[in-house]
């Protein structure tokens, strides 16, 4: 069979779709049968890993991670629909340049941001040293507590809701809202029948987005929290470095990837992709 002109000109995206994407994550799922700690694809395959997996405390990590996850995802969501919402009524056409602005701290290490917060957050720091010295008031810090976690992870994956937020709210037509106001609908009827529907493409987006980072997310569990709350991700990073057993990493890995996919693809069971990105 003759491959036509347009089908040529994607096998080099192909190849590098396969190469760069599907034979690692082949190979962290065949290493995940491997025999513990063993640093070769030699030997016969196994479950043991995922035995030692079930058998043992990795579990809470799992359940930490998604619940951080779902509580960033939720106070993003109360905090970016608003700030969407009024960037696109007040400036319009403009509003997703200002929203760029929002990504210019992606450009600083997500590590330095973070000690950024610790140095105002610390004890007798920015903030609890202000007004120690302003207005004498005594108060306890939260560095290296759960609150801090949540708060890192709402600074930091900000911009990855409030962009496709912005991008979804845009794409409602103002002629739309206008005919819902003639037809004598009211302001909370138009934001609930009409403005909220056909923002959904943009806040889905925004919520999968967050969700598949945050989840992931092990650099504001370790600076802001102190470690006292461990996420799947450091669990993956021990075994495949101190732990030296590359084989139980590869199997929370696989874990981790099923977990996520599994949730994506339920949520995306509930909409319709098609008329999310306007074929019908």
């Amino acid at each position: 069979m003759r491959l036509s002109q347009g089908g040529k000109s994607a096998i080099p995206v192909v190849l590098f779709l396969i190469v760069g994407f599907a034979a690692p994550l082949l190979a962290v799922i065949w290493f995940s049968f491997m025999p513990p700690r063993s640093f070769s694809f030699g030997g016969a395959p196994t479950l043991e890993n995922y035995a030692t997996i079930f058998q043992g405390t990795n579990y809470i990590s799992f359940l930490w991670s998604l619940s951080l996850a779902v509580t960033a995802v939720a106070l993003l969501a109360l905090v970016c629909y608003p700030v969407a919402y009024g960037l696109v009524r007040v400036f319009g056409k403009w509003a997703m340049l200002l929203t760029l602005l929002f990504t210019i701290p992606l450009f600083v290490s997500e590590n330095i941001r973070l000690y950024g917060w610790v140095l105002f957050l610390i004890k007798n720091g920015v903030l609890l040293g202000t007004l120690k010295s302003m207005f004498g008031l005594q108060l306890e810090s939260i560095l290296f507590s759960l609150p801090a976690i949540i708060l890192g992870m709402v600074y930091v994956y900000l911009p990855f809701m409030l962009f496709p937020m912005t991008l979804g709210i845009s794409m409602v037509p103002n002629e739309t809202r206008d005919a819902a106001f003639d037809l004598g609908a009211s302001r909370w009827q138009v934001f609930k029948e009409v403005e909220l529907p056909l923002s959904m493409p943009g806040v889905v987006i925004g919520f999968l987005l967050t969700f598949v980072l945050a989840i992931g997310a092990i650099a504001e569990a370790k600076v802001l929290g102190g470690q006292r709350v461990i996420p799947i991700t450091h669990d993956i990073e021990i075994a495949f470095t101190y732990s030296q057993n590359w084989p139980l990493g590869a199997a929370l890995s696989v874990l981790l990837m099923l977990v996520v996919g599994v949730l994506v693809l339920l949520a995306l069971r509930r909409f319709d992709l098609d008329t999310f990105l306007g074929r019908r």
